[in-house]
């Protein structure tokens, strides 16, 4: 079954990674199911408190991932044993980036505004995923031919020189652009000729003595804050649930 998928519909030796990736998204929409009709009051879930201790589900999470990846890696890339070690993974994974900020900031920031981080994480992974998946990677292919050796040349090239913009990027605090120019190639050039955001480590840097650069820093800064940020919200909050106000964080 898995040699036939394998033939048919992804490139050989790539299911387990498709298996993996779908796992992660599936259980990250489970997952952010049943939390939040643990918020709203409605279902049969509760949260698991043994002891009185809140057992966050990034705890199982960890046990899987950790399990699934070592038998990923003893099983090689075909068979059945790959395919549930990598479905294993995925849940793992999908359990522990939904709580990526609760263990950013060692605090139960899940339905806090700091919780908006796991959605964007775990958005970024699964493209991330989708892209290795679709064979957008040009490393790691063996007997291939002189042309295509020199085109994977090229192309690794492209990668490493786009990579350097999108090191300039999150320098300058764009934090998403830099994200985006690591699966587009070039976008990340964009916000490396930008303005830095005001606190960046580039703004601290090269604009302390910059008055005027730093205040059209600030303008540009408003106005795509002003732009952007509804939208973003807006996507964040149907994926992940809106988060409580002012709620201050707990020891996680």
């Amino acid at each position: 079954m898995g040699h036939w998928l394998d033939r048919n519909f992804v490139e050989p030796g790539k299911l387990p990674l498709l298996l993996a990736l779908l796992a992660f998204v599936v259980t990250f929409l489970v997952t952010r199911t049943i939390t939040r009709l643990i918020r709203a009051g409605r279902g049969p879930f509760r949260n698991l408190t043994p002891g009185g201790v809140h057992v966050h589900h990034c705890v199982p999470g960890i046990i899987l991932a950790v399990v699934g990846g070592f038998g990923a890696v003893g099983s090689g890339k075909h068979g059945i044993a790959a395919g549930i070690c990598a479905v294993v993974f995925g849940i793992g994974t999908g359990l522990v980036l939904d709580e990526f900020a609760l263990i950013l900031h060692l605090a139960d920031v899940y339905w806090s505004e700091q919780g908006r981080q796991s959605v964007e994480v775990v958005v970024l992974t699964a493209a991330l995923g989708a892209l290795v998946v679709a064979g957008a990677v040009p490393i790691g292919v063996d007997q291939v031919s002189q042309g295509e050796a020199a085109g994977r040349a090229t192309a690794i090239g492209t990668i490493l020189f786009d990579l350097c913009f999108v090191v300039v990027c999150l320098a300058k605090g764009k934090i998403r652009l830099g994200l985006i120019g690591v699966l587009v190639p070039f976008v990340a050039l964009v916000g490396a000729v930008r303005l830095a955001r005001p606190g960046s480590p580039w703004a601290r840097r090269r604009y302390a003595d910059r008055p005027r650069r730093r205040a059209r820093a600030l303008l540009r800064a408003y106005r795509a804050d002003r732009t952007w940020r509804r939208w973003v919200r807006r996507f964040q909050d149907l994926v992940g649930g809106t988060p409580d106000e002012d709620v201050p964080p707990t020891g996680g």
